[in-house]
């Protein structure tokens, strides 16, 4: 307990200040952690008995967070010619398939694939957060974080003071309807604290978002957790003591990542 009490704490410390230090942190940051992230995603496959490319798999994550992140900081015709060249680079996941010896070739493409659109796009959007208005804000994905780590709090607090009925038993057993709902409290709660200090959006859009990070979060969750069971492991990783890999931390940002940031580009452009 000690050692994820101390994890979690440096943890939190690194990723706030990974947005309090300026845009360039924050997007070197957020693409290092992709890159890990999409990293542990292949060897778990590869532990398992698949064969995803992993090396491909990984200069395509770079190459689509890295030109989006150049198109969010400056809306320059040039970056967006640069997309086309995600033809060649996606077509090289195909193409490698055909000089390699494999019974299943159009599995390894499909395992290759879903871990840029499962992992990369992600984190692409959520980078992407922090300029739905143009200009660098952090208050977005700051907020996004708080709410997302007071969902979790929320439900196991109260989950497991009295959580009964399970939610999805099948693929997570210790989470419960009663623990969700308390979540999805909590992070209400700490939405209309947020909404007294960032005024980027009224207190009832920041409540909405709350319920779509404590949703999505959720359902972010049990996919992870499904991914986990269907390969039999417990835990994505060990990088963080106590508290198992990386895409432990942040199954809930896969799903409600995207989701959120569509909601506040539609919102805050309207």
């Amino acid at each position: 307990m000690k050692t994820r009490a101390i994890t979690g704490f440096f943890f939190v410390v690194v990723m706030l200040a990974s947005q309090l230090l300026g845009h360039y942190v924050f997007g070197a940051f957020f693409l290092v952690l992709s890159v890990l992230c999409l990293r542990e995603f292949y060897t778990l496959l590869n532990k398992s008995g698949e064969n995803p490319d992993m090396v491909t798999g990984l200069i395509n994550g770079i190459f689509i967070y890295v030109v989006f992140a150049l198109i969010v900081y400056q809306n320059n015709p040039y970056y967006h010619k640069l997309l086309f060249l995600l033809t060649l680079t996606v077509s090289a996941v195909f193409i490698q398939e055909l000089f390699k010896r494999s019974s299943a070739p159009f599995v390894n493409i499909g395992y290759t694939l879903v871990g840029l659109a499962y992992i990369c796009l992600p984190f692409t959007l959520f980078h992407a957060m922090a300029y739905v208005n143009g200009a660098y804000n952090f208050h977005y994905p700051l907020a996004f974080m708080l709410l997302l780590w007071a969902n979790d709090t929320g439900a196991y607090l109260v989950g497991s003071k009295f959580g009964h009925t399970k939610l999805f038993e099948r693929h997570s057993p210790k989470k419960t309807w009663e623990g969700f709902m308390g979540g999805v409290f909590i992070s209400a709660i700490v939405a209309l604290i947020i909404s007294y200090f960032f005024k980027e959006l009224l207190w009832n859009q920041w409540v909405s978002v709350a319920i779509l990070i404590a949703g999505f979060g959720t359902l972010g969750d049990l996919i992870e957790s499904m991914f986990k069971r269907s390969i039999d492991v417990k835990d994505s990783g060990g990088i963080l003591p106590g508290h198992g890999g990386l895409l432990d931390r942040f199954d809930g940002l896969l799903l409600a990542a995207p989701i959120v940031y569509t909601y506040l580009y539609f919102i805050t452009n309207s």
